[in-house]
């Protein structure tokens, strides 16, 4: 495995002029390789490069579900979704060795580099995909433009380069992953780090809002 990969660094950079044919509207299964299960969901609309935004699941979810919580704001506003499945039941990151799905993520990023015009990048994810996400985005800043975190435990950014806005929102109710210890205290610490973070808070639990998902691709790609 590539050392990148075990810092946590992607190498695939999707661009508005791929060399293949564009993939048409829908829901694809990408092959990285190992088995792995991912999905591209390419919005309708016209042809020309569209915002990108990688998507991870909470602890033992799946691409669908993320695609469930995430897909249909996203096509509305022309944003295409990859979502990725985790080789355990949660992320390499948060299991303590990571490199096996920063490879996989690479690798189904290198297909979408090939064949989906791309304007833009960003990185979100819910629970365990948000820690992940907010991990891998600070480590990915020059890929990565922001990170869209829905009630993230932690964030453990095994490198740091760029430096990409980050959006958390977080349920005051949530008794999964309490707002003081993992919310709040996330975004203070990259506040204290220097990042540009937008952070909000709902009378709620350990859910993804689909009002939440449109605030947060406006804030990243603007409105629809």
């Amino acid at each position: 495995m590539p050392d990148g990969h075990r810092a946590g660094r992607l190498s695939a950079r999707p661009g508005a002029h791929p060399a293949g044919a564009p993939w048409p509207p829908g829901v694809h299964e990408l092959d990285p390789g190992g088995g792995a299960e991912v999905l591209l969901a390419v919005p309708a609309g016209e042809p020309g490069p569209k915002p990108l935004l990688v998507f991870f699941h909470g602890a033992g979810g799946r691409p669908r579900q993320s695609l469930e919580g995430v897909g249909r704001v996203a096509a509305q506003r022309g944003v295409a979704v990859l979502a990725p499945r985790s080789g355990a039941a949660t992320w390499d990151l948060i299991a303590g060795s990571v490199g096996r799905d920063v490879a996989v993520l690479d690798a189904a990023l290198a297909q979408v580099a090939e064949r989906l015009p791309v304007s833009g990048c960003a990185i979100g994810g819910f629970s365990d995909g948000a820690s992940y996400a907010l991990s891998l985005g600070a480590a990915n800043g020059d890929l990565f433009g922001a990170v869209l975190a829905f009630s993230p435990g932690f964030a453990a950014p095994p490198a740091r380069v760029g430096r990409p806005r980050v959006r958390i929102v977080h349920g005051t109710e949530d008794r999964v992953l309490p707002v003081e210890p993992c919310g709040r205290r996330v975004a203070a610490t990259f506040r204290a780090a220097g990042y540009e973070v937008a952070y909000e808070e709902f009378a709620g639990g350990h859910v993804v809002r689909p009002e939440d998902v449109v605030d947060a691709l406006e804030w990243w790609s603007g409105p629809a």
